[in-house]
């Protein structure tokens, strides 16, 4: 079914917290530990494989993001940027670097880190890929496949024009902590809907810090990656 865009998410109630989940383990999230977990998989299943339903007029496309864990020595942190408010779709959304599959990409490793260079200006070289996690397909037609990879700290950034208004790091830990993940449930042409989310802010810079609404296809594709970690 089709629904309508969600331009006001944080007005959708929360409907329950997962509380009662274990977080992952610290060192479960250690650079070492990715790199094996990933050279051998656990059995698992996705929990969450797309938005539901599509906009009307679109035609499926694939796409990679990148999922850059920054390796520092008191643990790792994720990168996200901020999308500008004039964008066709997701506008102010926050998002995980990357975007469409183009002719001369030899792999959607090979996208994500383009349009991650191409978006925020991240080098390769500072860029170690680990492996993908499941597609997911969002209601704008995108079949997006997440890209894990560590980074090495010293990067400059430098952000695209018109296209992100900024860039910031959350730690992994806060995002693998399901007590932080909360479910959204709202009314459609007598469907129901739901979306997660996972607001964070950074008390650690200020009490009065930004909040960032982390929801949507970014939210459910972190929780994707808590279920393949915690398997």
């Amino acid at each position: 079914m089709v629904r309508p865009p969600i331009l006001n998410p944080q007005a959708v109630p929360c409907s329950s917290v997962d509380e009662h989940l274990p977080a992952v383990a610290l060192a479960q999230m250690m650079p070492e530990a990715l790199r094996e977990r990933f050279a051998n998989p656990p059995m698992w299943q996705a929990e969450l494989l797309g938005d539901g339903g599509l906009f009307p007029g679109r035609k499926p496309a694939d796409a990679a993001v990148l999922l850059p864990l920054v390796a520092y020595d008191d643990g790792l942190r994720l990168l996200l940027t901020r999308r500008t408010d004039h964008l066709r779709d997701h506008a102010g959304q926050v998002s995980l670097p990357g975007g469409r599959v183009e002719s001369q990409d030899a792999s959607l490793e090979a996208t994500a880190l383009r349009e991650t260079e191409e978006e925020i200006g991240l080098s390769r070289t500072f860029v170690e890929v680990l492996g993908r996690l499941p597609i997911y397909t969002t209601v704008t037609a995108y079949r997006v496949t997440p890209v894990v990879a560590l980074v090495k700290p010293g990067f400059e950034l430098k952000l695209q024009e018109g296209e992100v208004a900024e860039a910031f790091e959350v730690p992994l830990q806060f995002l693998m902590t399901p007590a932080h993940h909360r479910h959204h449930v709202f009314e459609f042409a007598g469907d129901r809907q739901q979306f997660l989310s996972m607001p964070w802010r950074n008390k650690e810079a200020a009490a009065d810090a930004q909040e960032y609404f982390i929801w949507g296809a970014t939210a459910a594709m972190l929780r994707n990656f808590y279920r393949f970690l915690s398997a």
